[in-house]
């Protein structure tokens, strides 16, 4: 189209700054998201137990992603990502002690989870709404790929197998290195440029200080203002239930139904990072070629599918392949959505929209998560194949509406006075 613009090449030391900051954390993550399964699969061979894990680091998403949104739109967003990582340093040490005399449970692990969670939450929704102050809206689907690629790489090639390996010599070492990482995440988010700060859409309004328990609902105000956005949330949220309740327990039939011994574990894993990564890659041009809506479309039946083929043939292998396409569609998939979100959504209330889109979302997930562990004590596959033909059912039920999304970049201005009009 003539006069649109176009996409650069470079998108500025400002968001080199938050991808490094970025891959330092991720790979506290990558460490965490490693050795927190391995724990539990040594404290206990109960599938329903073990599906607890993943219930408590959903559950913070339904308690505490609203108010961290809040406190993401009314304080320094380099403060907010500091001050998370800075508890989970605190998180890391006390497991590594728990760990180290040896009196951790699953109910210590429980509770550490649940803590993470929390600041997760904070952490994740401020580099969410400080994406869209350091690059253009066209380059958005590019920013968040980038942000997407670095995280599989760190977390699985690097983290994964590395904390895999480790952890079959002592468990201190990847959670020492886990606290190591999130605190150089903490001293480079105060680096960033004060444009990452937000602070500029709130002076721009010249609002009134609002008490905080009185913007609970301006998340939810605002989706609900646009039909488009209300379909997104629920279907997304739909989706997201079905997606953990299929892999509520996938640790257990990684390694008794395939039979991966531990040690390998995360080395089993890099094959879903490898399909994220081509995802990442593809994301952005996949969209110039078919449009945000139609790739949305056909990613959603991919996800859907590869779990019950997942499920209905346990071969490693083939088990393999079908875990990388599975990781690149939904990776493709999380690109398209969160920069059409980023595009939509006014800067002074990223945080709190952000926030009330994932307190149903994620909010959800843990009870997906405890369902689908109940089902895996029946058999380890069934989760899969359930929660598979669930997500597949939704895709293609909705296969019309996401095909009609439309591109970030075709969004009007969502900092103008008729954006909610417009929608």
């Amino acid at each position: 189209m003539v006069g649109r613009a176009r996409s650069s090449n470079r998108l500025g030391p400002a968001f080199t700054n938050l991808f490094t900051a970025s891959l330092a954390s991720n790979l506290g993550d990558g460490i965490a998201r490693t050795a927190v399964p391995l724990l539990a699969a040594r404290l206990t061979d109960d599938a329903l137990l073990i599906s607890g894990v993943a219930a408590m680091a959903m559950l913070p998403w339904l308690f505490c992603a609203i108010p961290a949104g809040i406190l993401i739109d009314r304080i320094d967003r380099r403060l907010a990502m500091a001050l998370a990582e800075i508890v989970r340093v605190a998180l890391a040490v006390a497991l590594c002690v728990l760990a180290a005399t040896s009196t951790l449970t699953i109910g210590w692990l429980y509770a550490i989870i649940f803590v993470y969670g929390a600041f997760e939450t904070l952490y994740d929704g401020a580099t969410r709404a400080v994406v869209p102050s350091l690059v253009r809206k066209i380059d958005l689907p590019r920013a968040n790929s980038r942000i997407e690629a670095g995280e599989l790489v760190v977390q699985n090639f690097l983290a994964g197998p590395l904390t895999s390996l480790l952890f079959a010599v002592s468990v201190l070492i990847p959670l020492g290195a886990n606290a190591v990482a999130f605190a150089v995440a903490a001293v480079l988010a105060i680096l960033l440029p004060r444009v990452a700060s937000g602070r500029q859409h709130a002076l721009a309004r010249a609002e009134p200080q609002i008490a905080w328990f009185r913007q609970f609902v301006d998340g939810y105000r605002f989706i609900v203002s646009s039909r488009m956005l209300v379909v997104l949330w629920s279907v997304s949220t739909m989706t997201g239930l079905a997606y953990s309740f299929a892999t509520a327990s996938v640790v257990l039939f990684i390694l008794h139904s395939l039979q991966v011994p531990e040690a390998w574990f995360g080395i089993f894993m890099l094959s879903g990072a490898v399909g994220g990564i081509i995802g990442s890659v593809v994301a952005n041009r996949l969209k110039n070629r078919w449009g945000a809506g139609t790739t949305m479309a056909v990613m959603g039946v991919i996800g859907g599918v590869t779990f019950v083929a997942l499920g209905a043939w346990p071969n490693v292998w083939a088990a393999a392949v079908v875990f990388a396409i599975s990781s690149g569609s939904s990776t493709i998939w999380n690109i398209l959505v969160m920069s059409l979100r980023q595009s939509i959504i006014p800067g002074h209330l990223l945080g709190r929209v952000h926030g009330t889109w994932r307190t149903l979302l994620w909010g959800v997930m843990p009870l997906g998560s405890v369902l689908g562990g109940l089902v895996g004590r029946i058999d380890l596959a069934l989760p899969l194949i359930i929660g598979g033909l669930a997500a597949t059912a939704l895709s293609i039920v909705f296969f019309g509406f996401f095909r009609r999304l439309p591109n970030a970049e075709d969004i009007p201005d969502p900092n103008g006075p008729d954006a909610l009009v417009t929608l």
